[in-house]
């Protein structure tokens, strides 16, 4: 084996033999010689393991070098204590390295200050032939003689008494100090040195004056850095100037001094002081903001409380100056307003709650949004407009049979579940029930039922395999995934073809909906979720998750920049992410319905791209709802998909979710799809989905239905397309000769409708009492107030119905709205009817009705009214409470009052 690229290993063991073969050729004469008389001799030996690897000793250079070195050390060790050893023994090799080593001369250089002192030292004296270290009350630090050749045969180094004597033990000679300047090392670089104020064996040294401050080597080489010099030459030999390089040995360690204890103690101490005080300080200064940051909430708070109490007093004064107005009594003000009072302390207003509790400005505050107390008498019904009170305001009734959870649930139940529940008790029925409710609130499309019969009626459809009635892949069978990847990767025009792995088939987007929200927010976070918006979302994140929407409302009025009523942008999203980080809101995910519902508009591409940006930005999860992407019977290529997008901004936070009950009419069949590139919200979702799975069969029949191509393309979506357009065109024309403002969008299956002129007052009390007509006159429709619409008087009209069923719900729609109308002008007297009959052209595409000129008394109530609409102040306070902490003000209404 060869050693010669192996590093050097210091502990390696030799042996009795190794070592005699190792020290016949170091004490040759020409090799003595030579190490003496080199700057490196790290080339000897490398040698000196070359002829011992002849003879089978595998030995590298260094570990020869190092073994030289150890063995001059416990050398000079025994040297130095009178050749006594373990036990009394010498040491096995002592004479052998005697005989190299004891017959040199020596010169010992010690400095004191800039002097450097010379002195001879005799064989006799100092046998140790190299420099060594000794430590007795100072330190001692000879440098080597000049080399003198030895005359050893090597016959005589075999002769060796061997005893059992650890040979390895390490030197007992102290480090020397760092200012001590190292000349004439030998050849293993443990070479003399100078010593501070040295003396050997008690003779005192001759001192001589050094002109210069750093220490000059014989050879008149002179570095203030250097730490050892060069070899002493041989006095017989040739004279070099070469400098040995002194190679750092193993440092003996010191002797211990107490001071070094307690200084080591002192500093340690001082620095667990520093640690501590720095520490504290750091709390201190945490306790600080924390402080600071309190202040600045209770003077936020107590700012808020003072703007709150002024619009207070302005909501009574403009109250009393509209009863004034229209001739009202100040008594009957005084118990009405104690009434509005009383009826609405309470009810707090939340975000994200129903519009009949809070709203949103369009600079992104809250604001009460109005409803009308049924006690207060007609003049003053028009001063009371924007407070909301509930003149049915009681607990809501909990059942004992149920938990605190589902007792919520019980009481989540609004306008929709209340109309869908009669509609199923009354449904209309041509032959059987002609006098049934019309419904014309649910999102359904029954244009297609015979096409889609027809083609489900097709043998291909019917397959019971034993597959089939197996528990599948929660996520969905493999053969619907990979035909849902091809449907959507065909419609939606995506670049690369989606993956199956990244699909999941569950019964429905609402379970979509409430398997996401579980998922990917934790109870009590918020959704962003614009509004007005589709009106189940609520429940559907609520009910699992108890995770509630943070609403962003959108109002009818354009204003400046805006192209559309209602239109969503990103500052507006911006407002509320800002107001609710303001609140300590965490807001977690985003919802977008592309198409809208209930709108009806379609985002552009430049539009979807700005609010997956803005989501990017605060790293919320994007829930994108296009179950209407083929429901577009206008410009279809007005819509693109978000799988279309070449790259999405955040593609790990935005999920995209389709399904057949809007598209393919089959609203029954209870089909939907996921896609996202997040395989942790996949995998987390089949978990769920294992309570919202698909029957196998039903999964063979939907995936048979998107494979067949030509009958999509050449029979169902040209036929869908054209019966949604013809009815959206008989319902628009209808209400156009009605004198209804809607919004004139095509997309979707329904019309998003402006009855706010057939309100007696503009409340979402006066809107359920429209509600309530329509479904008293058997027609049902879905008010704004249940899509969080901040503005009373928006409902939903679905037109994707038969002809016959749309004429008769019109008729019944028309005569509630000419009742409506002919009791709003009997109240107010002196209006002109005509001017209110039928608004213009261009008014009924935008869904905005024109504002007539206030005069100032109403200028005045108006501003007031806006005014209070940013604090929900009356909802959270009674008046027995506000004559506690304002009994001044109190009497002087009181007084007023009985005026």
């Amino acid at each position: 084996m060869d050693f010669r690229g192996k590093k050097y290993e210091r502990g390696s063991n030799w042996s009795d033999p190794e070592v005699v073969e190792l020290l016949q050729l170091w004490a040759d004469e020409s090799v003595q010689m030579e190490l003496e008389s080199c700057l490196r001799n790290q080339h000897v030996f490398n040698r000196i393991a070359e002829v011992l690897r002849e003879k089978g000793i595998h030995r590298t250079g260094d570990q020869c070098r190092e073994k030289i070195k150890k063995m001059k050390l416990e050398y000079r060790r025994i040297k130095d204590n009178n050749k006594i050893c373990r036990g009394g023994r010498t040491w096995k090799f002592f004479e052998v390295m005697d005989r190299v080593l004891s017959n040199r001369p020596n010169i010992c250089y010690s400095t004191v200050g800039n002097t450097v002192i010379t002195q001879q030292i005799p064989p006799g004296v100092l046998a140790a032939g190299d420099g060594y270290i000794h430590h007795h009350h100072h330190h001692l630090l000879t440098s080597p003689p000049h080399g003198i050749p030895h005359s050893h045969h090597p016959q005589e180094l075999m002769d060796i008494k061997c005893e059992e004597v650890d040979s390895d033990e390490r030197s007992e000679t102290p480090e020397p100090p760092t200012s001590i300047v190292l000349q004439a090392g030998d050849e293993h670089g443990m070479d003399g040195s100078l010593l501070e104020g040295g003396h050997h064996d008690g003779s005192p040294a001759a001192r001589v004056d050094n002109p210069t401050e750093n220490a000059i080597s014989p050879s008149g080489y002179m570095d203030p850095n250097v730490s050892g010099t060069s070899s002493g030459m041989h006095t017989s030999g040739p004279a070099f100037s070469g400098l040995h390089r002194l190679r750092r040995k193993r440092k003996p360690p010191r002797v211990k001094d107490p001071l070094d204890d307690i200084l080591l103690k002192f500093l340690t101490a001082q620095r667990v002081v520093e640690e501590r005080f720095l520490q504290m300080e750091e709390r201190r200064m945490q306790r600080d903001m924390e402080l600071e940051d309190r202040r600045m909430q209770l003077e936020q708070r107590r700012m808020e409380l003072e703007r709150e109490h002024e619009y207070r007093m302005f909501t009574i004064f403009a109250q009393m100056v509209n009863a004034l107005r229209h001739g009202g009594s100040m008594q009957t003000v005084g118990l009405d307003i104690s009434q509005a009072f009383s009826q609405s302390s309470g009810q707090a207003t939340e975000a994200g709650g129903p519009p009949s509790s809070a709203s949103t400005s369009k600079d992104g505050s809250s604001r009460v949004v109005p409803q009308q107390s049924k006690s207060l008498p007609k003049g003053l019904k028009g001063a009371v407009t924007d407070v909301e009170i509930n003149p049915t305001f009681q607990q809501p009734e909990s059942s004992v049979y149920l938990s605190k959870r589902g007792n919520e649930i019980i009481n989540s139940c609004g306008i929709i579940q209340e109309g869908y529940g009669a509609y199923h008790a009354d449904k209309h029925d041509e032959d059987k029930n002609p006098n049934g409710i019309i419904n014309l609130g649910t999102s359904e499309n029954k244009l297609c039922f015979d096409l889609l019969s027809k083609r489900l009626m097709q043998p291909d459809m019917f397959q019971i395999d034993p597959p089939l009635l197996q528990y599948p892949d929660w996520k969905g069978h493999e053969f619907l995934r990979v035909e849902v990847g091809k449907f959507l990767t065909c419609y939606c025009k995506s670049s690369v073809p989606l993956k199956p792995a990244n699909i999941l088939v569950v019964n429905g987007c609402g379970s979509l909906f409430s398997s996401l929200s579980t998922v990917l927010c934790d109870p009590g976070d918020r959704i962003l979720l614009p509004s007005p918006y589709y009106g189940v979302i609520k429940e559907d994140i609520f009910l699992y998750s108890t995770v509630k929407p943070l609403l962003v409302h959108l109002e009818s009025k354009v204003s400046d920049g805006e192209t559309r009523p209602f239109q969503l942008t990103v500052g507006k999203l911006e407002k509320s992410m800002q107001i609710a980080q303001l609140q300590g809101t965490r807001v977690t995910a985003m919802i977008l319905t592309n198409p809208h519902n209930p709108l009806g508009d379609i985002y552009s591409a430049a539009e979807m791209k700005e609010f997956l940006e803005f989501a990017k930005r605060y790293k919320l999860h994007v829930i994108v709802d296009e179950v209407y992407m083929l429901s577009v019977f206008g410009d279809v290529d007005s819509f693109q998909s978000v799988l279309s997008f070449d790259k999405l901004p955040d593609p790990q936070r935005t999920h995209v979710m389709w399904g057949i009950s809007k598209d393919f009419a089959a609203s029954g069949i209870r089909v939907s799809t996921l896609y996202t590139e997040n395989t942790d919200v996949i995998n987390v979702l089949g978990q769920l989905s294992y309570f919202h799975g698909v029957s196998g069969p039903t999964q063979h029949m939907v995936a048979q239905l998107l494979r067949d191509r030509d009958w999509i393309n050449q029979v169902f979506l040209p036929t869908n397309r054209a019966r949604l357009k013809t009815a959206h065109k008989y319902i628009t024309t209808e209400l156009t000769a009605m004198g209804v403002p809607f919004l004139n969008r095509h997309a979707g299956l329904f019309v998003w409708i402006d009855f706010r002129k057939y309100l007696k007052n503009p409340t979402f009390e006066e809107e359920d009492k429209l509600w309530k007509r329509f479904l008293d006159n058997k027609v049902l429709l879905i008010s704004g107030k249940t899509f969080g619409c901040c503005e009373p008087g928006w409902f939903r009209l679905v037109f994707s119905d038969k002809t016959y069923r749309l004429q008769l719900g019109l008729r019944r729609l028309r005569k509630v709205l000419e009742q409506q109308d002919s009791e709003s002008q009997s109240i107010e007297k002196g209006t002109d009817s005509e001017s209110r009959t039928k608004p213009s052209e261009d008014v009924i595409e935008v869904g905005v009705l024109p504002t007539p000129p206030d005069p100032a008394l109403d200028g005045l109530i108006g501003l007031l009214r806006q005014q209070i609409r940013t604090t929900d102040w009356l909802q959270r306070n009674t008046p027995e409470q506000f004559a506690r902490e304002n009994p001044e003000v109190y009497d002087v209404f009181c007084k007023l009052a009985e005026k």
